[in-house]
């Protein structure tokens, strides 16, 4: 199962609002990943629409828990390794935001 990462597209909102359009290859189709940041609030939503997949990510959330959190979510819709190879990637990405 190979799963590749790599940017696509930056869309600038309403200032202090941002969305990031990622691409992953998964079981060997190319799917959008979605990253939209809420600097005024404080928040970060993640989103896979290909999986049905999405989380709120607070910017309090320590980074060992965000990376958990996610692993126990994505596992229901993905095999482990993707899960975690997509989950690492995701929290790389949110935290250099």
């Amino acid at each position: 199962m190979n799963v590749s990462l790599y940017d696509v597209k930056y869309v600038e909102k309403n200032e202090g609002e941002a969305m990031k359009i990622r691409k992953a290859t998964i079981n060997e189709n190319t799917e959008n990943i979605f990253i939209y940041e809420n600097k005024k609030e404080e928040y970060t939503v993640v989103a896979i629409p290909s999986i049905e997949w999405s989380t709120v990510i607070p910017y309090e959330e320590e980074t060992i828990s965000l990376k958990t959190r996610m692993l126990h979510s994505l596992v229901k819709r993905l095999e482990e390794t993707q899960a975690t190879n997509i989950g690492m990637k995701i929290t790389q990405w949110v935290r250099e935001m």
